[in-house]
């Protein structure tokens, strides 16, 4: 059965080598990016792709929360059911680490954008459907102030991995809150230092066959050992479902950083 599947950040790395597979496989792809060039050179890849599958794109600017919740109005227009929605597009090292809006980008980006986009999508995914948020290996405990735009981090990678870690908590809170409503959410840490531009960029090296992540993305968004994982954290370094971070399995501070996020996208939308 042919689903309609939106991947976050699919111009580029795992989100398009994922696109390409999904749709490879018969399936209506979603692409997102920034870029409008390399967007429109991700729909022809796959345009050009056999496998009977449709691709649509959308053009948003993610560290832009107007932009996440117009991309957010654009595909509920255009769809009334979205079965799968793969929050991939990140980022960790970058020259200008404060958006407009005051945050640190990595929150905004990794964090605000897929926390936004997927309550704007809610009504056209149903009880069976799946949310898969990617996290990542690099996991620290959130701090609310920096969270909250009021601090900052100096170290990037602090930053990148807290930003994980927060998507990794309103992913499990979600989960409970939505239960038999549904979607499905679910965390996963695709790989570490698989050979993307963003480790290309961050650590200087080739990185890991990226296929490594490709095959976890495309099980979670359709594989029956995920239909029954809601609220859970699929680690891909170990290849299995692992506990996350302490602190995302502490009910309390689950909550307080849902909090900070639910204030954030208030005031800024």
């Amino acid at each position: 059965m042919q689903k309609t599947i939106l991947i976050t950040g699919s111009t580029d790395g795992i989100g398009l080598e994922a696109a390409k597979a999904l749709y490879s496989q018969g399936h209506h792809v979603l692409l997102h990016g920034r870029n409008p060039t390399k967007l429109e050179a991700a729909k022809q890849t796959l345009s050009g792709l056999s496998g009977g599958g449709r691709v649509e794109s959308y053009l948003a600017d993610l560290s832009r929360m107007a932009d996440v919740a117009a991309l957010g109005q654009a595909i509920s227009h255009s769809h009334s059911q979205l079965d799968v929605l793969i929050n991939n597009a990140g980022i960790l090292r970058v020259t200008d680490t404060i958006t407009n809006d005051g945050f640190d980008i990595r929150f905004a980006v990794n964090t605000f954008a897929p926390c936004l986009l997927t309550r704007r999508l809610l009504p056209l995914l149903g009880p069976t459907a799946r949310v898969v948020n990617l996290s990542s290996a690099a996991q620290s405990p959130v701090d609310l102030e920096a969270l909250a735009g009021r601090t900052r981090i100096a170290d990037q990678l602090n930053a990148y991995a807290q930003s994980k870690l927060a998507l990794t908590m309103w992913s499990r809170t979600m989960a409970d809150l939505q239960k038999e409503k549904g979607p499905i959410f679910v965390a996963v840490n695709p790989g570490s230092l698989l050979a993307t531009k963003m480790v290309k960029e961050g650590f200087g090296m080739a990185g890991k066959d990226i296929g490594i992540g490709v095959d976890i993305l495309v099980r979670a968004a359709l594989s029956d050992e995920f239909a029954g994982a809601s609220g859970l954290y699929f680690d891909n370094d170990k290849g299995q479902f692992a506990p996350p971070h302490p602190d995302a399995l502490d009910p309390q501070k689950c909550q307080d950083v849902v909090r900070v996020i639910e204030e954030v996208l208030v005031e800024t939308t």
